[in-house]
Parts: C-alpha cells; structure tokens; sequence
C-alpha cells in the first residue's frame, strides 16, 4: 500500500483486517491517500503527491516502530517537511543514509529525523541493514526514477516471502537477480 501511495497508484488488499492497522492508515489519509476500508479489505488510492506528516513511534495501538522505516520512505517524497520520532528503538534509523544516497535529505537529531521532502528519489545500488530497513528500500526504489538495486535482500527473505513476486502482480517492475 505504500508504494501504491508513494506512487499515485491504487492498490486493493483483500484477507486483511484493516482495524489492526489503524495508526499506519491514519498517516496514509494524512499524507492524502484515500483509503476505503470494508470487513476485510482495504482500497487505497495515492495523491500525485504526498503531503508531508509528524509522527512519533507508540506501542500498540500507537504507530508502529516496525512501520516507520517505510514511512519514512514515503516522507522522503512529502512535499514539505515532515518529522519522524522514533520512541521504542534507538538504533532504528539505520536505513537513512540509504535514503540520501538516493537524494532524500534526511537529518538525524538523536531519536528525531526530519524529513525535507524532495520532487523524486534517483535509482542507485543501496543495501539492506534489516527486514524493515529493506521493506523502506524497495518502497524508495519503486518511487525512484531509474534503477534501484538492493543487495542484502536475505533480510527481505526473513519476513516476506515472494516479495518480488507479489509487487510484480501488482504492476511493480521488480525482478531479483543473482549477484
């Protein structure tokens, strides 16, 4: 749903249970997507452009910590400048200076980043530290103009299986290769 709203694109995701992902919603609407949400699915349509957002890391049913790598790739295209604490981990921003090789400006004031959103990210080879910090890449390069080549994708393989598959099914041009 990320990519999608990143994106302008629109995405349904059915089998789902759109009441366990209230706080991630809420800052998609925020940034201007529109959601629909039913029984067990969710329709989310994309701005041309997201709208810059704060927020701050909770325990459920807060915004989760898990979540905001990805949504700090999503701010790193907001237009304005949006600000992202993170409360539960503090080593959880390893995924920044992935970000600003790809021309996000991000800067990091201890547990604070703040996020001067930028017209397009640019395709680059970029690794992934950990699971989430992978998810916020392939969010980052589906967004990006040209190619984007994650290496560390073991991380991604840990946590969502078919990965490329699924965003393939979904219009992404994704493939993984051998390195």
């Amino acid at each position: 749903m990320a990519a999608a709203a990143g994106t302008g694109g629109k995405v349904r995701v059915t089998k789902c249970r759109p009441e366990h992902l209230g706080a991630i919603l809420t800052k998609l609407a925020d940034m201007g997507a529109r959601i629909d949400c039913h029984r067990d699915s969710i329709y989310l349509e994309g701005p041309r452009r997201l709208k810059a957002v704060d927020c701050k890391t909770m325990p459920y049913p807060g915004f989760p910590t898990d979540m905001q790598p990805q949504l700090m790739a999503l701010m790193a295209v907001a237009e304005g400048t949006s600000i992202m604490v993170e409360t539960i981990f503090e080593n959880r921003f390893k995924h920044v200076p992935e970000l600003c090789r790809m021309g996000a400006d991000i800067k990091i004031e201890g547990r604070m980043a703040v996020i001067n959103g930028v017209p397009k990210l640019s395709g680059c080879p970029v690794e992934a530290s950990d699971l989430r910090a992978g998810a916020a890449l392939v969010i980052a390069g589906l967004m990006a103009q040209g190619i984007t080549q994650v290496s560390g994708i073991e991380h991604l393989d840990r946590g969502y299986e078919f990965l490329e598959n699924r965003l393939a099914s979904l219009g992404a041009k994704i493939k993984r290769v051998k390195e």
